[in-house]
């Protein structure tokens, strides 16, 4: 087995940040349409790097917790 397909993925697209997530597909366009979430296209696809998901989430719970 090669080493790369033992490594996380770097981005997910928006289907698989909604099911990471527990947001709904249209709730993820929606946060990206408004400037909170960051993503890129690759091709036809539009990514969203796990680092800007999981900050994305971080500043969320924070903003829920006050």
């Amino acid at each position: 087995m090669s080493q790369l397909a033992a490594l996380p993925p770097l981005s997910v697209s928006v289907e698989e940040a909604a099911r990471m997530t527990g947001y709904s597909r249209s709730g993820i366009y929606e946060v990206m349409a408004n400037g909170d979430l960051k993503a890129f296209k690759l091709g036809k696809r539009r990514l969203i790097l796990v680092a800007e998901l999981k900050a994305w989430i971080e500043r969320a719970a924070k903003a829920g917790a006050r």
